[in-house]
Protein backbone atom coordinates (compact mmCIF):
# COMPACT_ATOMS: atom_id res chain seq x y z
CA UNK A 1 0.00 0.00 0.00
CA UNK A 2 2.68 2.17 0.24
CA UNK A 3 3.46 2.78 -3.69
CA UNK A 4 -0.02 4.10 -4.03
CA UNK A 5 0.96 6.54 -1.06
CA UNK A 6 3.96 7.23 -2.93
CA UNK A 7 1.97 8.43 -6.26
CA UNK A 8 -0.19 10.58 -4.30
CA UNK A 9 2.86 12.90 -2.81
CA UNK A 10 4.40 12.97 -5.87
CA UNK A 11 1.46 14.52 -7.45
CA UNK A 12 0.55 16.63 -4.61
CA UNK A 13 3.15 17.98 -3.01
CA UNK A 14 7.06 18.29 -3.86
CA UNK A 15 8.24 16.15 -1.01
CA UNK A 16 11.12 13.77 -1.23
CA UNK A 17 9.59 10.35 -2.37
CA UNK A 18 11.35 6.88 -3.86
CA UNK A 19 11.66 6.83 -7.23
CA UNK A 20 8.71 4.60 -8.38
CA UNK A 21 9.02 2.82 -11.70
CA UNK A 22 5.79 1.27 -13.88
CA UNK A 23 3.56 2.66 -11.86
CA UNK A 24 -0.23 0.72 -12.57
CA UNK A 25 -3.36 2.31 -13.35
CA UNK A 26 -4.98 0.45 -9.81
CA UNK A 27 -2.27 2.41 -8.10
CA UNK A 28 -2.57 5.51 -9.59
CA UNK A 29 -6.49 4.93 -8.65
CA UNK A 30 -5.88 3.84 -5.39
CA UNK A 31 -3.72 6.95 -4.56
CA UNK A 32 -6.67 9.37 -4.36
CA UNK A 33 -7.13 7.80 -0.85
CA UNK A 34 -3.81 8.72 0.55
CA UNK A 35 -4.80 12.63 -1.20
CA UNK A 36 -5.61 13.35 2.90
CA UNK A 37 -2.82 12.03 4.13
CA UNK A 38 -0.75 14.19 1.92
CA UNK A 39 -2.87 17.05 3.45
CA UNK A 40 -1.85 15.51 7.06
CA UNK A 41 1.92 15.21 6.21
CA UNK A 42 1.62 18.95 4.51
CA UNK A 43 -0.92 20.06 8.18
CA UNK A 44 2.38 18.66 10.16
CA UNK A 45 4.81 20.24 8.25
CA UNK A 46 3.36 23.74 8.85
CA UNK A 47 2.89 23.29 12.71
CA UNK A 48 5.90 22.05 13.01
CA UNK A 49 7.16 25.37 11.40
CA UNK A 50 4.84 27.45 13.29
CA UNK A 51 6.00 26.12 16.56
CA UNK A 52 9.60 27.01 15.28
CA UNK A 53 8.63 30.65 14.39
CA UNK A 54 6.82 31.30 17.94
CA UNK A 55 9.27 34.08 19.00
CA UNK A 56 8.64 35.90 15.18
CA UNK A 57 5.58 38.79 14.27
CA UNK A 58 2.43 37.03 13.38
CA UNK A 59 2.92 38.94 10.05
CA UNK A 60 6.19 37.42 9.48
CA UNK A 61 4.71 33.64 10.56
CA UNK A 62 1.99 34.06 7.82
CA UNK A 63 3.84 34.77 5.28
CA UNK A 64 6.64 32.16 6.02
CA UNK A 65 3.44 29.67 6.55
CA UNK A 66 2.13 30.76 3.19
CA UNK A 67 5.45 30.70 1.12
CA UNK A 68 6.26 26.54 2.75
CA UNK A 69 2.27 25.62 2.11
CA UNK A 70 3.19 26.86 -1.48
CA UNK A 71 6.62 25.68 -2.09
CA UNK A 72 5.74 22.51 -0.64
CA UNK A 73 3.02 21.88 -3.24
CA UNK A 74 4.79 23.34 -6.01
CA UNK A 75 2.58 25.87 -6.62
CA UNK A 76 0.10 23.02 -8.43
CA UNK A 77 -3.11 23.76 -7.34
CA UNK A 78 -2.36 27.81 -7.66
CA UNK A 79 -1.37 26.68 -11.02
CA UNK A 80 -4.87 25.45 -11.41
CA UNK A 81 -6.56 28.11 -10.21
CA UNK A 82 -4.99 30.18 -13.28
CA UNK A 83 -5.35 27.75 -16.05
CA UNK A 84 -9.77 27.66 -14.62
CA UNK A 85 -9.83 31.76 -13.74
CA UNK A 86 -8.28 32.54 -17.37
CA UNK A 87 -11.11 30.06 -19.16
CA UNK A 88 -14.28 30.29 -17.56
CA UNK A 89 -13.74 33.94 -18.09
CA UNK A 90 -12.55 34.01 -21.42
CA UNK A 91 -14.13 31.03 -22.36
CA UNK A 92 -17.70 32.91 -22.84
CA UNK A 93 -19.50 29.64 -21.81
CA UNK A 94 -18.83 27.86 -24.71
CA UNK A 95 -17.18 24.53 -23.26
CA UNK A 96 -14.87 23.38 -26.16
CA UNK A 97 -13.45 27.10 -26.01
CA UNK A 98 -12.85 27.40 -22.22
CA UNK A 99 -11.06 23.46 -22.20
CA UNK A 100 -8.66 24.80 -25.06
CA UNK A 101 -7.66 27.77 -23.17
CA UNK A 102 -7.18 25.67 -20.15
CA UNK A 103 -4.82 23.49 -21.64
CA UNK A 104 -2.61 27.14 -22.57
CA UNK A 105 0.05 27.30 -20.50
CA UNK A 106 0.14 31.56 -20.17
CA UNK A 107 -1.38 33.13 -17.50
CA UNK A 108 -4.08 36.24 -18.36
CA UNK A 109 -5.41 38.76 -16.56
CA UNK A 110 -8.26 36.77 -14.32
CA UNK A 111 -5.07 34.29 -13.82
CA UNK A 112 -3.13 36.65 -11.98
CA UNK A 113 -6.34 38.41 -10.15
CA UNK A 114 -7.09 35.13 -8.60
CA UNK A 115 -4.12 34.19 -7.97
CA UNK A 116 -3.39 37.23 -5.78
CA UNK A 117 -6.53 37.69 -3.78
CA UNK A 118 -6.05 33.95 -2.79
CA UNK A 119 -2.58 34.26 -1.40
CA UNK A 120 -3.66 38.26 0.03
CA UNK A 121 -6.84 36.31 1.68
CA UNK A 122 -4.49 33.19 2.95
CA UNK A 123 -2.09 35.70 4.36
CA UNK A 124 -4.70 38.16 6.72
CA UNK A 125 -6.25 34.32 7.56
CA UNK A 126 -2.95 33.08 8.82
CA UNK A 127 -2.46 36.11 10.65
CA UNK A 128 -5.29 35.93 13.18
CA UNK A 129 -4.81 32.26 13.23
CA UNK A 130 -1.40 32.53 13.89
CA UNK A 131 -1.88 34.94 16.59
CA UNK A 132 -3.92 32.55 19.04
CA UNK A 133 -1.68 29.80 18.33
CA UNK A 134 -4.85 27.55 16.94
CA UNK A 135 -2.56 24.85 15.57
CA UNK A 136 -5.09 22.57 14.87
CA UNK A 137 -6.20 24.75 12.20
CA UNK A 138 -2.99 24.17 10.21
CA UNK A 139 -3.20 20.40 10.67
CA UNK A 140 -6.78 20.05 9.73
CA UNK A 141 -7.43 22.60 6.51
CA UNK A 142 -4.65 20.83 4.38
CA UNK A 143 -6.86 17.52 5.33
CA UNK A 144 -9.75 18.45 4.54
CA UNK A 145 -9.60 20.26 1.51
CA UNK A 146 -8.03 17.12 0.13
CA UNK A 147 -11.04 15.16 1.50
CA UNK A 148 -12.99 17.14 -0.76
CA UNK A 149 -10.57 16.24 -3.76
CA UNK A 150 -11.67 13.21 -3.21
CA UNK A 151 -15.55 13.54 -3.15
CA UNK A 152 -14.71 15.69 -6.15
CA UNK A 153 -13.76 12.45 -8.31
CA UNK A 154 -16.40 10.39 -6.81
CA UNK A 155 -19.23 12.71 -7.59
CA UNK A 156 -18.33 14.68 -11.16
CA UNK A 157 -17.46 13.23 -14.34
CA UNK A 158 -13.51 13.92 -15.90
CA UNK A 159 -14.25 15.64 -19.09
CA UNK A 160 -10.63 15.60 -20.46
CA UNK A 161 -9.94 12.09 -22.28
CA UNK A 162 -6.66 10.53 -21.52
CA UNK A 163 -4.00 11.35 -18.81
CA UNK A 164 -4.01 10.68 -15.10
CA UNK A 165 -6.97 12.04 -14.06
CA UNK A 166 -9.12 9.81 -16.67
CA UNK A 167 -6.97 6.74 -14.87
CA UNK A 168 -7.90 8.53 -11.67
CA UNK A 169 -11.44 8.50 -12.24
CA UNK A 170 -11.77 4.95 -13.46
CA UNK A 171 -9.70 2.99 -11.17
CA UNK A 172 -10.65 5.01 -8.19
CA UNK A 173 -12.12 2.34 -5.35
CA UNK A 174 -15.39 4.05 -4.81
CA UNK A 175 -16.75 2.37 -1.43
CA UNK A 176 -13.41 2.60 0.10
CA UNK A 177 -13.19 6.74 -0.83
CA UNK A 178 -16.60 7.43 0.31
CA UNK A 179 -15.21 5.65 3.65
CA UNK A 180 -12.65 8.03 3.55
CA UNK A 181 -14.55 11.15 3.12
CA UNK A 182 -16.77 10.74 5.77
CA UNK A 183 -14.12 9.68 8.37
CA UNK A 184 -12.25 12.75 8.18
CA UNK A 185 -15.39 14.92 7.98
CA UNK A 186 -16.69 12.75 11.25
CA UNK A 187 -13.37 13.39 12.58
CA UNK A 188 -13.61 17.24 12.44
CA UNK A 189 -16.76 16.91 13.44
CA UNK A 190 -15.87 15.25 16.91
CA UNK A 191 -12.76 18.07 17.71
CA UNK A 192 -16.50 19.69 18.93
CA UNK A 193 -14.30 23.00 17.54
CA UNK A 194 -16.32 25.25 16.49
CA UNK A 195 -13.87 26.95 14.33
CA UNK A 196 -13.07 24.22 12.86
CA UNK A 197 -16.80 22.53 12.10
CA UNK A 198 -17.58 26.16 10.90
CA UNK A 199 -14.89 25.87 8.41
CA UNK A 200 -16.13 22.57 7.37
CA UNK A 201 -19.46 23.92 6.49
CA UNK A 202 -17.96 27.33 4.34
CA UNK A 203 -15.61 24.36 2.76
CA UNK A 204 -18.63 21.96 1.72
CA UNK A 205 -20.81 24.83 0.62
CA UNK A 206 -18.23 26.13 -1.32
CA UNK A 207 -17.58 22.61 -2.99
CA UNK A 208 -21.61 22.39 -3.90
CA UNK A 209 -20.91 26.41 -5.76
CA UNK A 210 -17.65 25.29 -6.95
CA UNK A 211 -18.78 22.10 -8.58
CA UNK A 212 -21.86 23.45 -9.71
CA UNK A 213 -19.89 25.69 -11.95
CA UNK A 214 -17.49 22.92 -12.74
CA UNK A 215 -20.81 21.20 -14.30
CA UNK A 216 -22.67 23.69 -15.90
CA UNK A 217 -18.96 25.44 -17.88
CA UNK A 218 -17.68 21.95 -19.08
CA UNK A 219 -19.59 19.52 -17.89
CA UNK A 220 -17.22 18.06 -15.18
CA UNK A 221 -13.52 18.29 -13.46
CA UNK A 222 -10.53 18.28 -15.41
CA UNK A 223 -7.29 18.28 -12.61
CA UNK A 224 -7.05 22.37 -13.31
CA UNK A 225 -10.63 22.46 -11.78
CA UNK A 226 -9.55 20.01 -8.88
CA UNK A 227 -6.70 22.32 -8.34
CA UNK A 228 -9.05 25.39 -8.08
CA UNK A 229 -11.13 23.22 -5.53
CA UNK A 230 -8.32 22.91 -3.49
CA UNK A 231 -7.22 26.34 -3.48
CA UNK A 232 -10.45 27.99 -2.68
CA UNK A 233 -11.55 25.80 -0.09
CA UNK A 234 -8.34 26.29 1.76
CA UNK A 235 -9.08 29.60 1.15
CA UNK A 236 -12.55 30.17 2.49
CA UNK A 237 -11.77 27.62 5.89
CA UNK A 238 -9.13 29.69 6.63
CA UNK A 239 -10.99 32.47 6.21
CA UNK A 240 -13.78 31.44 8.15
CA UNK A 241 -11.99 30.06 11.32
CA UNK A 242 -10.17 33.72 11.37
CA UNK A 243 -13.84 35.05 11.69
CA UNK A 244 -14.91 32.96 14.08
CA UNK A 245 -12.19 33.73 16.10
Amino acid sequence: MLRPLFVALQLLTRLPTPRLHDITARETGWSVLFYPVAGLIIGGFLILLNQLLLSASPGLTAALLLASWVLITGALHLDGLGDSADAWLGGHGNRERTLEIMKDPRSGPAAVVAIALVLLLKFAALQDITSVSHWLVLLLIPVLSRTLLVLLFLTTPYVRAGGMGEILAQHLPRRRAWAIVVLFGGLTLLTLDITLIGSLIVGTLLFIGIRRMMIRHIGGTTGDTAGALVELTETGMLVAVALLL
